[in-house]
């Protein structure tokens, strides 16, 4: 009995001079935990968990122990120091963070130093104080991507003259971009739920050695939360919730998320509902702008309506639910398994931009929305961090993706409700590795395996007698898309100052597809494409005696033809049509960029980069024939044929200023503008160049406070610069004083408040568009919102 309670009180004591040596790291201003601080000395390192926390068992304690991040400023103390701290460090914030750590460059965590490219990071505290409705809202926070919305659910980023799928997007590690991923504007970043985000990297230019097909302008690579393990006996548990209210488009969004971690098993998962009503525009500017009039269906007619408050978007309200759950197991020390499943569904989104369009003096369409979007997705990544003769670090992620979307339109007084619909099963293995050859050489390398099936439908529906026929579908139904690709790239660090980077890939894809000749006349019956495209890049990065950081990168990005691409039959705009082109080619992008940035006495930190692009065999529609005719009937109307094809090439140049300036230990003030001009070889001007964008923001922080004010602006676009795509819809745009199409130019006041009531209860309070202003986004075809106050509460239990 003796032995046993000594053995009690031996384990008691030994546990807590464990517990005892836990240290806490806490920001200095608002003392809440940081995580992913590297602590480390001559012998062993360790980084803190979610909570700020680790363990410094098995530190020397005759030797300094380093506290490093990159948004805070280094500390080393003795481990006597540390305990006489009652082991809690305060780390002081750098609004400065130039040494960030990114993992989107190679699919691996590196020092943003030591890569050619730009990425800007979204961290867990921007998203914290985000007010953004969508992650499309989110991204051009960022200030150097540009969002374009046909209607209040969408959100089409614009990256370097380039948009749609032509820019990547990359969720967990899984390619969302799929077969038909098209050139027109998108929406699909609606199915990822900002909410549940932890970080974002936006590479600017080509990402295609790492990434592959439509990396041309930029990946995004989102990362939702992380499973947490706890770091001691006692389990890891957290709970928060999270709701806001915004008086623009009447905005209720409920948010909880959970994570649940013992040593070796973790559960994070979470819930976010999004209901969004129609959407108010402000009421100085443009009255071409204005919603006068409505359609509404009563007693089985079609009525125009007169709108009582034209500056309410009416008919463009939708909702949105997201659900995650992710499980995480530690096998061992270097095996780690995490299965990931998430799920976006939308309800129906009215398409604003054609419910908008007139036609022979009156509203064309009765209806006109996208049915429910929803992905599905599930994946298993494997980690292994144990070092062999071919890496150091491996992984693996197989995914498997369910994407349905559709189509349904209805013309006014018609009694023809016409339904497209598309189902995508997406299967994907993408193996990763890393090695170190040596203390001055990296080799990153791996291999991407995609597999689209698509079913595609179409139907007409009698709304009276509800009796469906058949219809042409938007593609060739039981299309199959299959990609495979090997890349590798290296890091060679010449010396303390210069880091060179190179890769190379080369990547294939198999496309087929059987036309459905009932409907259209084509001179063929199906499409079979087999294409492959090599790529390759080389850069550099200097870090100076003086601080000074030089970056050169010069590389190459690719696209291959999708099935929305070679096969796809629609309307791209009234009387026009899109029929298949079986001939298509890989387009590419040549980039040449250069980035210099310098942190001055850590008080004003300047970045400047440019570059300049050139888009070879670009695939746009361009006017074609089919057997003679140039034209045919689609949906009863007759519509020029267009088609896509290998037709032009294009220059787009640019580049973006950033400036921030610490003005005391509470004030910073930080400005960006970025610029981008783009022409074809006939010198029009490219669809997806905005116009001259940027933010110019004072923040103020301490313990309890944030305050952002901030001054958002935009740049005209002339009808000349106009691209003559959109000068066909000019119902989108505002007249010029001779009647013609343009954009024009805006700036709104934004006065953004976080109040941290209590470590655990944090408040929103804000205001956007203080002035009212009415405006609309270049190429948008929904007004942005009026006067927006905005009310959140976050509690974390």
């Amino acid at each position: 009995m003796i032995r046993l309670f000594l053995c009690i009180i031996i384990s008691l004591l030994y546990n807590m001079s464990t517990f005892a040596q836990i240290v806490k790291l806490t920001d200095s201003k608002t003392h809440k935990p940081i995580e992913n601080v590297y602590i480390f000395d001559s012998e062993k390192s360790i980084i803190t968990n979610n909570m700020g926390e680790a363990s410094l068992a098995g530190f020397s304690k005759n030797k300094l122990i380093h506290f490093q991040h990159p948004s805070y400023k280094n500390l080393q103390f003795t481990f006597s120091e540390i305990e006489n701290k009652l082991f809690i460090i305060s780390l002081q914030s750098n609004i400065f963070p130039i040494s960030e750590v990114v993992v989107s460059a190679n699919k691996w965590e590196e020092n943003s130093n030591e890569i050619p490219i730009k990425v800007i990071q979204i961290n867990k505290d921007q998203i914290k104080q985000s007010t953004s409705q969508t992650s499309a809202d989110l991204l051009k926070e960022c200030n150097q991507v540009y969002i374009q919305k046909s209607q209040l659910g969408g959100g089409s980023p614009m990256i370097r003259g380039f948009a749609a799928n032509r820019v990547l997007i990359v969720l967990d590690g899984i390619r969302l971009n799929n077969a038909i991923y098209r050139s027109g504007n998108l929406q699909n970043v609606l199915n990822i739920d900002p909410n549940s985000l932890e970080s974002a990297e936006v590479i600017l230019g080509p990402g295609s050695i790492i990434y592959g097909s439509d990396a041309i302008g930029g990946v995004m690579d989102f990362h939702t939360i992380k499973p947490r393990l706890s770091t001691s006996e006692v389990p890891n548990i957290n709970f928060s919730f999270k709701s806001r209210y915004s008086s623009a488009n009447n905005e209720v969004m409920n948010h909880g998320k959970y994570n649940f971690g013992t040593s070796k098993l973790s559960l994070a998962g979470s819930v976010s509902y999004s209901d969004f009503s129609d959407l108010k525009m402000g009421k100085h500017g443009p009255d071409d702008y204005l919603r006068p009039q409505y359609v509404i269906s009563r007693n089985d007619t079609d009525e125009v309506i007169q709108n009582p408050n034209p500056e309410n978007q009416k008919r463009s309200g939708y909702s949105q639910i997201n659900v995650l759950q992710k499980i995480r197991f530690k096998a061992s020390e270097t095996m780690d398994f995490q299965y990931n499943f998430q799920h976006s569904e939308t309800s129906n989104i009215p398409r604003y931009d054609r419910l908008i369009q007139y036609s022979g003096g009156q509203l064309k369409y009765a209806e006109w929305y996208y049915g429910p979007q929803k992905l599905q997705l599930h994946s298993l990544k494997i980690n292994n961090s144990e070092p062999t003769f071919l890496y150091n670090s491996f992984k693996v992620i197989a995914g498997y993706q369910n994407y349905q979307e559709s189509r349904n339109s209805r013309k006014f007084n018609s009694s023809t409700l016409t339904n497209r619909e598309e189902n995508l099963k997406i299967y994907s293995v993408n193996a990763d590795a890393e090695k170190q050859i040596n203390s001055f050489s990296q080799l990153f390398y791996g291999s991407e395996w995609t597999h689209n099936r698509l079913n595609s439908y179409g139907n007409n529906t009698n709304i009276f007698s509800n009796e469906k026929l058949e219809t042409s579908s938007r593609y060739p139904d039981n299309s199959k898309y299959t990609n495979l690709a090997f890349y590798s790239n290296l890091k060679w660090k010449l010396n303390s100052k210069w880091i060179l980077n190179a890769g190379i890939r080369y990547s294939h894809v198999w496309i087929t597809s059987n036309l459905d000749n009932r409907f259209y006349n084509f001179p063929f019956d199906n499409l079979n494409l087999s294409s492959g495209a090599v790529n390759g890049g080389i850069g550099i990065s200097h870090l100076s005696n003086k601080g000074w950081l030089l970056k050169i990168n010069a590389t190459s990005g690719f696209r291959t033809p999708n099935i929305d691409d070679v096969a796809k039959v629609f309307d791209s705009e009234p009387g026009k049509v899109v029929v298949p082109n079986k001939n298509l080619k890989p387009e590419t992008v040549y980039n040449f960029e250069v980035n210099l940035s310098k942190n001055f006495f850590n008080t004003l930190f300047l970045d400047l980069n440019g570059f300049y692009s050139f888009l070879d065999k670009a695939m746009v529609r361009k006017e074609f024939s089919y057997n003679g005719q140039t034209t045919l009937i689609y949906d009863g109307e007759e519509s020029s044929i267009q088609a896509i094809a290998n037709a032009d090439n294009a220059k787009i140049w640019g580049g973006n200023f950033t400036a921030i300036l610490k003005l005391t230990d509470h004030f910073s003030a930080n400005t960006s503008f970025t610029i981008t001009k783009g022409k074809y070889k006939d010198g029009t001007p490219v669809r997806h160049v905005p116009p001259l964008f940027g933010n110019t923001s004072l923040t103020y922080n301490s313990k309890h406070l944030t305050s952002k004010l901030s001054l958002e602006f935009n740049d005209a676009i002339s009808y000349k610069n106009l691209a003559d795509t959109e000068r066909d819809k000019a119902y989108l745009y505002a007249k010029d004083k001779n009647g013609m199409p343009y954009s024009p130019s805006w700036m709104i006041l934004s006065f953004n408040n976080e109040i941290r009531i209590s470590k655990k209860l944090i408040a929103n309070i804000s205001v956007e568009n203080i002035l009212n202003k009415r405006y609309r986004p270049y190429s948008s075809g929904i007004s942005a919102g009026s006067r927006n106050f905005i009310l959140g509460l976050s509690y974390e239990l």
